[in-house]
């Protein structure tokens, strides 16, 4: 994520820690490891407890600090985790909403997955993904 902080001029050290920790939960964030070694990490909790959903009519959950080391991306790993947790979601029934750096290569993820921009501002998209028709 630095890289795309930099190119938008709002890398800041301390601001991007302090994100993270005035987000964290353990209770919502999943470690992820591949071949037994420390890979990344995502938090998906309901966006009553993220702080979200004031311009929302429908609960649903927020996709938040979802991050691979950089020798873990472009091989499927994102893909397989995002999948999984869209199942989830969509198991339930719930909407399931994200924020993005501006040109950041992880939107291309997204859009894959069925995320579509409800806004942006000078350098985040914001994006939502209903929940997939359920089998009964």
């Amino acid at each position: 994520m630095r890289a795309d902080l930099e190119r938008l001029g709002r890398y800041d050290e301390h601001r991007v820690r302090q994100r993270l920790r005035d987000g964290f939960s353990a209770d919502h964030t999943s470690v992820i490891e591949a071949g037994g070694v420390f890979a990344g990490c995502v938090t998906l909790r309901a966006e009553a407890e993220a702080g979200g959903g004031a311009d929302t009519q429908v609960p649903g959950w927020e996709l938040e600090h979802f991050y691979l080391a950089p020798e873990f991306q472009g091989r499927g790993l994102g893909t397989a985790v995002l999948g999984a947790l869209l199942a989830r979601g969509d198991a339930a029934g719930f909407p399931v909403r994200l924020t993005v750096l501006r040109g950041s290569a992880a939107r291309w993820l997204y859009e894959r997955h069925g995320f579509t921009v409800t806004g942006q501002d000078s350098a985040d998209v914001f994006m939502l993904r209903r929940p997939s028709a359920r089998e009964e």
